[in-house]
């Protein structure tokens, strides 16, 4: 018994501390998760991209054929659309992929009857169906071309609930 009281008296002084030292090592382990997933969530939003666009038609009724590099592996993760968004964040046009592209990279699909003025700007960006809108995509409008830009990871990002949605992957 003489010998546990020492501990336990030693235990007790420092009981605080140990906690707060336990605590500290259990967030950071969650912080490091959490940055491991976001780092892997921004290393797939970094590589999948719009790398084109061809555009042909008339004002009001354009149809983009836009070519998208994504890591696609199968229903799991896959490009689930492509979009127009104006420079504010309102969506003009989204372009449903029905299946996943594993083999078939880069891949074009295109959108009719995209009502744009000829000289408005916009982006055109990808998603995908398990992390999100991709980092990189294109910036321009009809008259001028679109150039590559990269944008914020949180610019529009409440489109993702606004219809027309994937209502699923076909393979």
């Amino acid at each position: 018994m003489n010998f546990f009281l020492p501990l336990h008296s030693l235990l007790m002084k420092h009981f605080p501390l140990l906690l707060i030292l336990l605590w500290l090592n259990g967030c950071s382990t969650d912080k490091e998760k959490m940055l491991a997933e976001n780092d892997s969530i921004y290393a797939l939003q970094g590589v999948t991209q719009v790398v084109k666009i061809q555009v042909s038609g008339d004002a009001n009724a354009y149809t983009f054929a836009v070519t998208i590099e994504s890591l696609d592996t199968g229903c799991d993760q896959y490009a689930d659309w492509w979009e127009v968004v104006d420079l504010d964040g309102n969506l003009v046009y989204r372009r449903i992929l029905d299946h996943s592209h594993v083999i078939e990279q880069p891949f074009v699909r295109s959108g009719e009857n995209i009502a744009l003025g000829r000289n408005k700007e916009v982006y055109v960006r990808v998603h995908m169906n398990n992390s999100g809108y991709a980092v990189k995509a294109q910036k321009g409008s009809v008259e001028k071309g679109f150039q590559a830009t990269e944008l914020d990871v949180e610019f529009a990002m409440d489109l993702e609930k606004v219809a027309p949605l994937p209502d699923g992957c076909a393979f």
